[in-house]
């Protein structure tokens, strides 16, 4: 009966098996096997999951360069973020004598931002730059809201990359002006944000608010970016005039993943010496026949409370950097270096650890009102039946209370997974005519890693060319 109960409570959270057929399928270049796998995984999302796999999706039909159609799947989810501001009483409810695994999934902050982010990029690379300035005004309007709604400021409340990004927009769009405003917003957001952020300050970003200062002869401004900047090469926008511009967007790696981190709280000395023993003891590698042991050990005992906790679990990327050859008909190629502008485990753990005190709290009181209820359904059962009785009706339904109570404690280990671990960028100017791009990637130690395939590409003057790449290592 029990081991059928924990299987049902189980069910509450979202199984993360298709997710390892989705890095493998990346890892083997292949992503349009990844979103088949994504589509066939709708029914296990649910209706609760509404948002999330409308991310997912959004995320591996951009990776397998159905634009058009991510565009769609992400716009759902901009509507799910919106529509999920209004929660059921109902539904709170049964997560608390549950899990929150039972509550809809409403997404961190940063990635309600990267929802407009992956958007603004399938438009961009479409070479539909109007519609992805829709989406730049749209990251704007949501950093801002976010910003005024979140007074610390060592919190998450803006983001360095999605301002950076528009700034690109802006600037392919020929609209210096926001350009340059949206640079110095990430440059000011880098500054900032360098201690957990973990990213340092791209040097194209100093070049680009030199280039974009001088154009719109903002003297005192380019006066302090020099006098800030004195090493730092750059190009004023009359040299670029008849170039065209590739934009390489390199996914990097995997998003961290989180598990369970299960705190069980003895409250009599007995309780103890059973936690620390079952602590102790090798337990069976399947997680859900682990809990199944601890629900039954724990509910013959009934002395010990279990609070389950979300633990991130870094997925680092080995890539360094990627360098991206532009090779054309005739001359000589042209290089570029990528630089780090996103480092998306340093923004879950930011967003998990922000949420952390709230959620800790939560579990602890949940697991206390599932503790009182359990003791109160036993002592119910002896006082119903004879004296005699008492004794084996107590615990039977001790064990059934209490290892339910146990059983049912899972934390909430939802996030966007099909986000990259880091994403860099290479910015390149080149003129116009047919080229060959060639990526290699560089890994952490120096060595070359397995890289993308080469693609033909043909730029036009004025030009700025998008181009997507995924790399899991």
């Amino acid at each position: 009966m029990l081991a059928w109960s924990l299987l049902l409570l189980s069910g509450c959270s979202l199984s993360s098996n298709h997710y390892l057929l989705i890095d493998q399928s990346l890892a083997a270049g292949d992503p349009k096997r990844a979103d088949a796998i994504m589509e066939e995984a709708e029914s296990d999302y649910g209706s609760r999951n509404r948002l999330l796999y409308s991310m997912e999706r959004g995320m591996t039909l951009h990776l397998a360069g159905e634009y058009t159609k991510s565009i769609g799947f992400l716009e759902r989810a901009d509507q799910e973020v919106e529509r999920l501001y209004t929660k059921t009483i109902r539904t709170e409810t049964t997560a608390f004598l549950t899990n929150d695994n039972v509550l809809p999934y409403e997404g961190a902050p940063y990635e309600h931002v990267m929802i407009n982010v992956i958007k603004a990029l399938d438009y961009a690379v479409l070479g539909q730059i109007n519609e992805s300035l829709v989406e730049a005004r749209q990251i704007d309007h949501r950093l801002n809201v976010l910003s005024d709604k979140v007074t610390d400021k060592a919190a998450y409340r803006e983001d360095a990359f999605a301002r950076y990004l528009t700034g690109v927009l802006y600037e392919a769009a020929g609209d210096i002006n926001n350009a340059f405003v949206a640079y110095r917003k990430a440059y000011d957001i880098f500054e900032e944000t360098r201690g957990w952020a973990k990213t340092p300050m791209p040097l194209m970003l100093k070049a680009d608010l030199l280039r974009t200062s001088d154009a719109l002869h903002l003297t005192t401004e380019l006066d302090e970016y020099r006098r800030q900047f004195p090493d730092v090469p750059w190009v004023s926008r009359n040299d670029h005039a008849d170039l065209a511009q590739v934009v390489v967007i390199n996914y990097n790696g995997r998003a961290p993943h989180k598990e369970d981190n299960y705190l069980d709280i003895p409250i009599s000395l007995d309780a103890l010496q059973l936690v620390l023993l079952n602590r102790g003891v090798a337990h069976a590698s399947n997680r859900k026949e682990r809990r199944a042991a601890d629900s039954l050990l724990y509910g013959l005992n009934g002395r010990v409370v279990r609070v389950a906790l979300p633990r991130l679990v870094p997925q680092k990327t080995q890539i360094q950097y990627e360098e991206v050859t532009l090779v054309p008909r005739e001359g000589a190629p042209i290089s570029e270096s990528s630089q780090l502008v996103y480092n998306g485990t340093a923004l879950a753990e930011k967003s998990l650890s922000e949420r952390m005190a709230g959620i800790t709290t939560k579990a602890l009181a949940r697991a206390a009102v599932k503790f009182a209820a359990a003791e109160a359904a036993t002592r119910g059962a002896q006082q119903a039946v004879n004296k005699d009785d008492a004794p084996w009706v107590g615990l039977a339904v001790g064990l059934l209370t209490h290892g339910l109570a146990i059983a049912s404690e899972e934390a909430d280990k939802r996030s966007w997974r099909t986000l990259p671990d880091e994403i860099q960028i290479n910015r390149i100017w080149v003129p116009a005519g047919e080229y060959e791009a060639r990526i290699r990637c560089v890994g952490r130690g120096g060595g070359p890693l397995p890289s993308p395939r080469a693609q033909s590409l043909t730029l036009r003057p004025g030009e700025t060319k998008f181009l997507i790449e995924r790399v899991v290592q």
